[in-house]
């Protein structure tokens, strides 16, 4: 599974969300980092939104996902991008 997560230096929210999208095993996970600050479409569309989760279901093509809870384990967003992976 291909995931994208577009962020920013010093969010503590995309910070522990990647925390946790490193932790997960099941599904195995492709991660890619935006910054969203390298980019000017990136920060237009994103800045009040990150942490923003996207999975890439094929080339250029991508579904956005809903925001996890900050609080959310990483057993459940395990399952949660299981649900996702089988559509």
């Amino acid at each position: 599974m291909k995931l994208i997560l577009y962020s920013k230096p010093g969010c503590h929210l995309c910070e522990g969300l990647q925390e946790k999208l490193e932790q997960v095993e099941n599904p195995q996970i492709s991660l890619e980092i935006r910054d969203i600050t390298t980019r000017d479409d990136w920060f237009a569309a994103y800045q009040y939104a990150i942490p923003v989760l996207v999975q890439e279901t094929s080339p250029g093509e991508q579904v956005r996902l809903p925001r996890p809870s900050p609080g959310i384990s990483v057993e459940r967003l395990a399952r949660m991008l299981r649900e996702y992976e089988q559509g």
